[in-house]
């Protein structure tokens, strides 16, 4: 038996009245992802419980079927994972985002969405401020990292996604405990320091006289101390791959003991190659059971409030990507268990990340099918799984009690 994850980031959102009060799930036009959960099983999966972060580190934990309270370390030491940048014994791993500020406050989290190159640039700019104890590693667009040896993780931080227009100095990272107090000091110098250097940056005078946003701050968020994490191999006796175009989703394939997939021209937004994609998880499949194949691109749309680009993204999803796996697999008589689901919500409307359960659909060869037809975040509660939490989906889907 194979076992195939879609991954649709932040794909679940809410009434919307570009779509005269359905979802964009409603909305779009998405024959496979429904024959899965036609041909299926459904429930609503809440992947955040209260308290817990909502962000996609610790949701996709939870459809991975992590004790996320357990080994939940922040996104940060993923994406380092993923990029094969060490957090030592001692040290901390932080995120550092490339973003636009605007009169004082947070105009997008991305610096709209700012190139590899000049990223990495803006941060070579820093080097010389973050003394010998800070290192600053370059990611992919905006997605950055600093490690920092001899910090205190016991920070309060802000995700720059979750505060699009809300004002800078409220948001700036505070000590959550008096060890952590001259840390915070440190890294809200280093984040004001940035101001001053990338404000007249050749990046960022270059990328205003095109018409775009300029890079001019960093954002240091969700720190956190090297995970310890089970893989597949030692829970389920599965060996497998992860595919996606964000290091988050790479960081924790690789502590899953997952084979990371780097597919050309996957970028994390609307234009990435689903085929690409498609034909990697078939490619890979010929020498693993299982692989988790995860698409950022509704996430990006929602957080850009374009919930027509989101529509699109679905259905491009489900025709380019999952449609082209489906049928790769009936042409090769592969029998595989398929599961299609978001990690959480990202209304358009909205911008944000939210807490409300997610729908999901699980399709086994053989199985009796429950009586919804389509997938989406009204249809799926009349599922025969019910509102689920913790490992419940993940033990589901491998048909492990």
């Amino acid at each position: 038996m194979k076992y195939v994850i879609f991954l649709g980031d932040g794909m679940a959102d809410e009434p919307h009245e570009r779509f005269g009060g359905r979802t964009v799930l409603q909305a779009a036009r998405k024959p496979h992802i429904d024959r899965i959960a036609r041909e299926g099983r459904t429930g609503m999966f809440r992947t955040v419980l209260p308290g817990m972060d909502a962000g996609s580190a610790s949701a996709n934990l939870a459809v991975m079927g992590y004790d996320v309270n357990e080994v939940y370390q922040g996104r940060a030491v993923l994406e380092a994972a993923s990029m094969g940048i060490d957090i030592p014994d001692g040290a901390i791993g932080m995120r550092c985002n490339v973003i636009c500020i605007e009169n004082g406050r947070i105009k997008n989290h991305s610096a709209g969405h700012i190139s590899t190159e000049e990223s990495a640039e803006l941060l070579a700019a820093m080097k010389p401020f973050c003394g010998d104890d800070i290192a600053l590693h370059a990611g992919v667009s905006y997605r950055n990292l600093l490690v920092g040896r001899g910090l205190d993780p016991g920070l309060d931080t802000k995700q720059p996604h979750d505060y699009p227009g809300e004002e800078v100095e409220p948001l700036m990272i505070a000590a959550r405990t008096p060890e952590a107090e001259a840390t915070a000091r440190r890294l809200n110098a280093l984040t004001r320091k940035s101001w001053e250097v990338f404000a007249d940056h050749p990046v960022n005078r270059a990328r205003v006289a095109a018409g775009k946003d300029p890079g001019n701050s960093i954002w240091l968020w969700s720190p956190g101390r090297r995970p310890k994490m089970w893989t597949y191999q030692e829970r389920f006796g599965i060996g497998g791959a992860v595919i996606s175009a964000v290091d988050l989703i790479f960081g924790l394939g690789r502590y899953a003991g997952l084979e990371m997939i780097h597919v050309e021209g996957a970028t994390g937004l609307h234009d990435t190659n689903y085929e690409g994609k498609a034909d990697a998880c078939l490619a890979a499949l010929e020498r693993h059971d299982f692989v988790y194949l995860h698409v950022e691109a509704p996430d990006e749309a929602g957080h850009e409030g374009d919930v027509e680009l989101k529509k699109k993204t679905i259905e491009d999803l489900d025709e380019r990507c999952i449609g082209r796996v489906m049928a790769g697999l009936e042409k090769r008589g592969i029998e595989a268990t398929l599961a299609v689901l978001p990690d959480h919500p990202t209304p358009a409307a909205r911008r944000v990340h939210t807490r409300d359960p997610i729908p999901f659909a699980i399709r086994k060869p053989g199985e009796s099918p429950d009586p919804v037809q389509v997938y989406d975040e009204v249809a799926c509660r009349e599922g025969d799984y019910g509102e689920i939490q913790g490992d419940t989906f993940i033990k589901a889907f491998f048909g492990r009690g």
